[in-house]
C-alpha cells in the first residue's frame, strides 16, 4: 500500500508502518505524528532514536524496556505518546510493529 507525504511516496502495511526503513526522514515522521495527532518536539525526538537505535541493534522493543532506558519515565512516555505509546512511537520511528504491542 503507498502514502503520500509532502508529494514523498512511501510504502505501508496495513497497519501504517513503513515497509522499507529507507524512505523515513523527519519529514515523513512528522507526518506520521501529525496522523496520531503529536506534535514533535525535542523529547519525541529523543525517544524516537533510541528505538531506532534498539531496532538497528535487534534488540526487542517493549514498555518495561523503554522504562528502564533512562531516556524517558513510563509516565512522560505515556504523555508524548498518548493513546498506545510503544505502537506510535514506532510507527513514527518507521519502524515494524513490536511483537509485543497488540
Amino acid at each position: 500500500m503507498k502514502k503520500v507525504f509532502i508529494n514523498k511516496e512511501v510504502d505501508v502495511n496495513e497497519e501504517g508502518y513503513l515497509i522499507d526503513f529507507n524512505q523515513w526522514d523527519r519529514e515523513v515522521a512528522e507526518c506520521i505524528a501529525g496522523e496520531c495527532e503529536i506534535v514533535m518536539e525535542e523529547k519525541h525526538w529523543e525517544v524516537i532514536e533510541y528505538i531506532q537505535e534498539k531496532h538497528q541493534n535487534s534488540e526487542p522493543l517493549s514498555i518495561r524496556g523503554i522504562k528502564k532506558s533512562g531516556v524517558i519515565n513510563i509516565k512522560e512516555f505515556y504523555g508524548l505518546f498518548p493513546g498506545g505509546p510503544l505502537k506510535k512511537a514506532t510507527m513514527i520511528a518507521g519502524i515494524p510493529k513490536p511483537k509485543s504491542c497488540i
